[in-house]
């Protein structure tokens, strides 16, 4: 199905690759796209966990 989302391509070295699989097949991620953006959006998460407490 075709998608109107915007796409990019990314060039990773062959040891976070294997992460980006290890945790896709963990968690039963359809597609590595899929792991690679639920990876973005909890590092997203995290840096505005550390933001709010640093302006604490």
């Amino acid at each position: 199905m075709a998608t109107k989302k915007p796409r990019f391509s990314i060039t990773v070295p062959e040891e976070l690759l294997k992460k980006i699989d290890d945790y896709r097949f963990d968690n039963r991620i359809a597609s590595r796209a899929e792991a690679v953006i639920r990876l973005i959006e909890m590092g997203f998460d995290v840096l505005e966990q550390e933001t709010k407490e640093t302006a604490e």
